[in-house]
């Protein structure tokens, strides 16, 4: 197959990497890319949501699978848009369609999918600015601190967790005048659940389903998980508490009833569901559902993925993922995310960097990097996944660590304690 990978940062360079190891793959292109992409597939100077182009270019390459990475194409309507076309009825896509990825484009949508099919999740109440009144009491009914969520797509800044009841209210007012643009039009205010978050990740043809390696990832840009929220600062994986008992609970509670759902409601399904889980006292619940993979997750993901990638997705595409069976690697993967300094405010770009053709035992994935001649540049705030394997976490921890430490750009900044809360 030839596959075109939609995207450009550290997730589309590692499914470009796994994929590359496959026996099912002919040439592998990359839309727009990276310079880590550069080094082992085609990149294309293609935006992710210029279908038009993308249409050009699928024939033009003889695209056989298109695998779309981030969320913005998949809730603006790309797999509709191939759909409906008949030229391109042999096209295998990754990715759901419009009506699905509302699972990811509405917080209030996710929320009516898991109290419909009893997939436990935290309380709440859904915003507007003619309900406020009623908002105001529902918030009244929770303890602190406070989780209000833009209902629409907001560049991962639109959730926003309060100690104060008054801030909560002036808050909320605030992202219903347009804090977060039309994203925040409808708040999700949700009781705050205390517990330890991980992520689930399934591949579905919309009825059957495989489970890929869990991960838990690691968003503050402060040591202990302090500071501000950003893209992601690291992932490991295996999680230690996901053991048998738990997982039992995430699949019969909640990965059954969601893929039953999916079905029920009749949609055009074929991807991987991203759950965002967090555990109370042993119990999972639901934060959020993604319709793609994570970033830096699939760092750790794909590491751990012993399966042949592109068969398990030649197989969704299929429909045909009864027939598949995924095995796992036996060792830990840990990535540790190198950023700009000021991320995730405001940074600099255009920073060389040095010691990229350091040979350790890790993979780069690159995130936010351009080329300038011979030289590699920042261009991004999360720059480069340092990702490894080891017999246990700590081990890959200590590989991604020892890497890094080759590794140098004006300002960089890294966190120093990832995997800290397992020990």
């Amino acid at each position: 197959m030839n596959v075109l990978i939609l995207g450009s940062g550290g997730r589309e360079n590692a499914i470009a990497w796994k994929l590359k190891q496959s026996v099912l793959i002919n040439d592998i292109f990359v839309a727009p890319g990276n310079p880590g992409t550069d080094l082992i597939a085609i990149n294309l100077s293609v935006g992710v949501n210029d279908f038009d182009k993308i249409a050009e270019t699928v024939k033009e390459n003889k695209i056989d699978m298109l695998i779309v990475g981030p969320e913005d194409p998949l809730v603006n309507g790309i797999t509709d848009y191939f759909r409906s076309k008949p030229d391109y009825s042999n096209l295998k896509i990754i990715g759901p369609s419009k009506d699905a990825a509302q699972l990811e484009g509405s917080k209030d949508f996710a929320k009516e999918f898991m109290n419909k099919y009893k997939i436990p999740t935290a309380r709440y109440f859904t915003a507007k600015k003619d309900n406020f009144n009623q908002a105001v009491e529902f918030m009244g009914s929770l303890k602190p601190p406070y989780v209000l969520k833009a209902d629409g797509l907001a560049a991962g800044k639109g959730v926003l967790i309060i100690e104060n009841y008054d801030t909560a209210l002036i808050e909320l007012d605030n992202m219903l005048s347009g804090k977060f643009g039309d994203a925040s039009s409808k708040v999700v205010i949700e009781e705050f659940l205390d517990g330890v978050e991980l992520s689930v990740f399934a591949v579905t043809d919309g009825k059957d389903y495989v489970l890929l390696p869990e991960a838990k990832d690691y968003k503050r840009i402060g040591e202990n998980n302090t500071g501000l929220n950003t893209g992601g600062m690291g992932a490991v994986s295996p999680v230690p508490f996901f053991n048998n008992e738990f997982k039992t609970k995430v699949i019969e509670k909640i990965v059954k009833p969601t893929i039953f759902g999916l079905e029920s409601e009749k949609m055009d399904y074929v991807g991987f569901v991203f759950i965002g889980l967090i555990n109370v006292n042993g119990e999972p619940y639901v934060i959020e559902y993604n319709v793609r993979m994570g970033d830096p997750e699939t760092e750790v993901v794909l590491l751990r993925l012993k399966t042949d990638f592109a068969k398990i997705l030649d197989a969704a595409c299929n429909k045909n993922l009864q027939n598949i069976k995924v095995e796992f690697e036996n060792d830990a993967a840990a990535t540790v995310m190198i950023v700009s300094g000021g991320y995730p405010e405001e940074y600099e770009k255009n920073k060389e960097i040095l010691g990229l053709d350091y040979n350790g035992q890790s993979v780069l994935f690159h995130a936010g990097t351009k080329k300038d001649g011979d030289k590699t540049l920042t261009n991004g705030g999360r720059v480069l996944a340092v990702s490894s394997l080891g017999k246990d976490i700590f081990s890959a921890l200590n590989q991604s660590y020892k890497t890094i430490k080759n590794i140098s750009f004006d300002k960089m900044n890294y966190r120093h304690d990832i995997g800290f809360d397992l020990k």
